[in-house]
């Protein structure tokens, strides 16, 4: 079995299935359908069925992770390598062991040594994370402030009002988090500008929040109507 747990599946999607019997499509559709409603039973209130479709849920989804984990990650990575040349990739076995060390949280008395691992982890999962931050929240962030407000790149209306919008919004934002002046006259009124400029992002960003929950609500609805009960829409 060389193929990853995804390539399964996509080959699964992709395969000609005329050779099946039909039971097996009418059985998924009939399961997704029910396991669906079983999950929106939660609107209701928390009831024994729900329980049980997100306890399946989460256990197909443990499952599915290990198979990602062990074919895409343990195996090429790690056991492949060491198997091939065991000379050339020796210093495999360092993560190899710092991994296995995990494992020694399902026990009481050892579960201190798994923390070597995880302090490990944490601490290069930080190193790599950081930096990408920086580059995309903060200084792509500050690259794209620091915008003349009239002259080259703001030819026109539009690009001439954002700039300044801009400008307004990054200015009377950081003077409402300037708390070493007491905010009253200018400062109170710049401040406030800045807090409608943060209540305009806030409902933006929680705007687009629910724009996506409910997108995946239309499809599942539209899944139920058209593949479940075989309504015709449009």
């Amino acid at each position: 079995m060389e193929n990853t747990f995804s390539n399964m599946i996509l080959f699964a999607q992709t395969a000609d299935t005329s050779g099946y019997h039909p039971f097996w499509g009418i059985f998924g559709v009939w399961l997704a359908g029910l396991l669906t409603l079983a999950m929106y039973s939660f609107l209701y209130k928390d009831n024994p069925v729900y329980k049980f479709a997100e306890h399946l849920y989460l256990g197909i989804s443990v499952g599915f992770y290990i198979n990602v984990t062990w074919w895409q990650s343990m195996k090429p990575l790690l056991f492949d390598p060491l198997m091939h040349d065991f000379g050339y990739n020796a210093m495999l076995l360092i993560p190899g062991i710092l991994g296995i060390t995990m494992f020694f949280r399902f026990s009481r008395s050892l579960a201190w040594v798994s923390r070597y691992a995880l302090a490990y982890y944490v601490a290069a999962g930080a190193g790599m994370a950081i930096p990408a931050i920086m580059q995309a929240s903060i200084l792509r962030q500050l690259d794209s402030t620091f915008v003349p407000l009239w002259g080259a790149g703001t030819t026109g209306f539009v690009p001439v009002l954002s700039a300044i919008l801009v400008f307004i919004g990054v200015l009377s934002v950081l003077v409402y988090f300037f708390f070493s002046m007491e905010h009253k006259g200018v400062v109170g009124k710049v401040s406030q500008v800045g807090i409608w400029f943060l209540m305009i992002t806030f409902g933006a960003s929680f705007g687009y929040t629910v724009m996506a929950r409910i997108s995946l609500l239309i499809g599942r609805m539209q899944f139920l109507l058209e593949e479940w009960m075989g309504v015709t829409l449009g």
